[in-house]
């Protein structure tokens, strides 16, 4: 599949798979009303210690009773460590059943977790994958049609460019070979030895958002033909969305620097966590269309044509990556900040979050990576200390389970 940007033209052929795909989600599209650090930072700074179809735009919703909001001060327990040693984590998702699948970055591998008893299963490798500086294999999701399809989903770097691809996942062949041939479904996504976002997730509508990176050049955030900089919106075959801004294009929003967290509230609003340069990271509500600023701001600046952020943060202090919804906050994990953030959410417009954010964790397992909801109260948390800058510990990396409030 090609990488659709603004103005880009549809085969007859491309046309009519949209038009199938379409059809098929015509109900669901009548009915929803929501959307689914150094300075220069040349060497990078993804957190450098030294250097589930709706219409496309979430529509408020009124606002909740006092009582359904949540705490202004929450709290964190560590309920167990579900499982040790894995090698440069980063994607994580759920299966049906509660297993997990965890990428590994630079081993480009995909294992399966048993979610009790922290047993690892290798599935794999992606074939195509070039691990190097902040690329490798990245996002991983279950594609919602899995009971019936059995499809895994992963975003990665290659020696050209970063790509989407899902690949069947047949749990009755050996270890190791349980992997399919990988279907690319977007490419052309450009890459760089920074900056290359990575983070995929299936939303409420049940189209698939991809938050990507400028590389490290900053001009492509704010060049609505690159997919650069962007969150991209697409069906689970790569093709734009019926509703998106631009006709014949996955972009979703642009002028951003570098997406690695992808998370939908109580109310389906898509959030987004983004690394700053120099001054501010940021936790965005995401809105269709609209323009995030980079390179023209970098947090609460309140220039005219730009998205100011809800909430943001010293670069010190976050560098964040995963972000997760449970119990009425977004939580979001912070590698050069080494904590956990809770963000909780007013649930009303939220330009502003009910309470100033609270961090956990501060420093105690080093760089957080990844966080992705469990059910209700519980939260699953991965450390990334073996990702060349970090100070590994005994046991890294891991997973972490949690219950939150």
């Amino acid at each position: 599949m090609r990488g659709a940007v603004f103005g880009s033209v549809q085969t007859p052929a491309v046309r009519k798979g949209v038009v199938a795909v379409l059809a098929a989600a015509s109900l669901l599209l009548s009915a929803a009303c929501s959307s689914g650090g150094g300075s220069g930072d040349t060497a990078g700074r993804e957190g450098d210690a030294s250097p589930t179809a709706s219409s496309p735009s979430p529509s408020p919703a009124s606002s909740s009773p006092a009582a359904d909001l949540p705490p202004a001060k929450g709290s964190v327990e560590v309920v167990s460590t579900l499982t040790e040693e894995l090698e440069s984590p980063w994607g994580l998702a759920a299966l049906p059943g509660g297993d997990l699948l965890v990428a590994s970055r630079d081993g480009a591998t995909i294992s399966r977790i048993d979610g009790k008893s922290g047993k690892k299963t290798l599935l794999g490798s992606v074939p195509g994958v070039s691990p190097g500086g902040e690329g490798g294999l990245l996002g991983l999701a279950v594609a919602p049609t899995y009971g019936a399809d059995h499809l895994v989903y992963a975003y990665f770097t290659t020696e050209s460019d970063n790509r989407i691809a899902r690949m069947q996942y047949d749990e009755q062949k050996p270890a190791g070979r349980q992997l399919g041939a990988p279907d690319t479904i977007l490419r052309g996504i450009p890459k760089g030895s920074v900056h290359n976002g990575g983070r995929i997730a299936f939303g409420p509508d049940r189209m698939l958002y991809a938050g990507t990176g400028e590389t490290g050049d900053t001009g492509l955030a704010q060049d609505r033909t690159s997919l650069a900089g962007k969150i991209l919106r697409m069906t689970p075959d790569g093709e734009p969305v019926h509703g998106n801004p631009e006709a014949d294009s996955v972009v979703y929003s642009y002028g951003h620097r570098n997406v690695q967290g992808l998370a939908w509230d109580g109310r389906k609003q898509l959030w987004a966590a983004e690394f700053g340069q120099d001054t501010w990271d940021e936790l965005n509500r995401i809105e269709p269309g609209k323009n995030y600023g980079w390179p023209d701001a970098e947090g609460k600046e309140g220039k005219e044509g730009f998205v100011d952020p809800v909430a943001q943060w010293k670069t010190s202090e976050a560098s964040p990556s995963g972000i997760a919804y449970a119990e009425g906050s977004i939580w979001m994990a912070g590698l050069r900040g080494e904590r956990l953030w809770r963000i909780p959410l007013s649930g009303t417009a939220d330009k502003e979050p009910l309470a100033a954010p609270q961090a956990f964790f501060e420093g105690e397992y080093g760089r957080l990576r990844t966080v992705l909801a469990a059910g209700g109260d519980k939260l699953w948390l991965v450390t990334s200390n073996l990702d060349g800058r970090g100070t590994p510990k005994p046991g890294d990396d891991r997973i972490l389970l949690l219950k939150v409030r």
